[in-house]
């Protein structure tokens, strides 16, 4: 699928906040007054400027408050409710920590709890659509959790916690890089099933459906080289996780975290964008792309 720039600014960003705030939710780190404060500055920064983002690629941005009322059957109307509420339940408990110097914890851990559940119901977003057999998978959401908490422990300073983290994180999404690569095939999916032909004999498409473009191959049919994938997702693991745990291993030092931290979240935009880039909707099926 086209990867668009705003789509992969805000899931990465979104979860690298809200992974942040899920750690100060839970007391860690454990800080008060001005320590406090530019902690939940740049937790803030990062959720509320990744769901910011995520409404550039709406056709009506305006109407994005319409879609809290659809709760009950849409992953992105539970994923703006999350997000509130973590919000709100956060910001009572940021109020505490830094003006008066005592934690809430109630408010932390619900605004932790609720922090967490932002970013499920951001991956299930992508995981419910079986027209995207690669990201419909319980793989999905395992990876976007674990590249939330991994950022999460990262910018809290929990150097152990998240050269683990890390680790888990890497691991899993070269396991959905590996298992999605054979999902389309592994779904049944193909012409045949898509014309109802199949007891036929071999289907194939007899001449393309038109001679131009339209939306459906520009934004569905998107097509990444293997060399360029590969080479990309080598450069995601490497820059999202071996250069922060080396950096990480070294002897302290907060320009070393701070390099980590770059390192890292640009990796996880690498890793982002081949989320999209690989993802093979059967609809391309149709126009003879897959």
């Amino acid at each position: 699928m086209h990867p668009a720039p705003s789509v992969i600014f805000f899931s990465v960003f979104s979860g690298v906040g809200f992974g942040l705030l899920t750690f100060l939710g839970f007391g860690v780190p454990h800080v008060f007054g001005w320590n406090a404060f530019v902690f939940f500055v740049i937790a803030y920064l990062c959720a509320v400027g990744g769901l910011v983002a995520s409404t550039f690629h709406l056709g009506h941005p305006e109407r994005a408050l319409k879609a809290f009322t659809q709760w009950r059957s849409s992953w992105l109307s539970r994923e703006g409710w999350c997000a509130v509420l973590a919000l709100c339940f956060m910001a009572i408990y940021g109020i505490g920590l830094v003006f008066f110097d005592v934690r809430w914890g109630f408010f932390g851990v619900i605004g932790a709890v609720f922090s967490i559940a932002t970013v499920y119901t951001t991956s299930m977003i992508y995981t419910q659509l079986e027209s995207v057999p690669r990201w419909h998978s319980p793989g999905t959401p395992a990876m976007f959790l674990s590249f939330s908490v991994a950022a999460g422990a990262l910018l809290a300073g929990e150097i152990h916690a998240a050269m683990a983290l890390i680790a888990i994180a890497a691991l899993l999404q070269i396991a959905l890089w590996v298992v999605g690569d054979g999902a389309l095939e592994a779904s049944g999916t193909s012409l045949a099933t898509a014309t109802g032909l199949g007891q036929n004999g071999s289907v194939r498409a007899f001449e393309p459906p038109h001679t131009g473009t339209n939306y459906l191959l520009k934004e569905f049919a998107f097509v990444v080289g293997r060399k360029h994938s590969l080479k990309l997702r080598v450069i995601s693991i490497v820059l999202f996780a071996v250069i922060p745990i080396a950096l990480l291993i070294a002897p302290f030092s907060h320009w070393l975290v701070l390099l980590a931290v770059i390192s890292h979240v640009a990796g996880a935009l690498a890793s982002r964008w081949l989320f999209f880039a690989e993802a093979e909707h059967v609809v391309g099926l149709y126009y003879g792309k897959r």
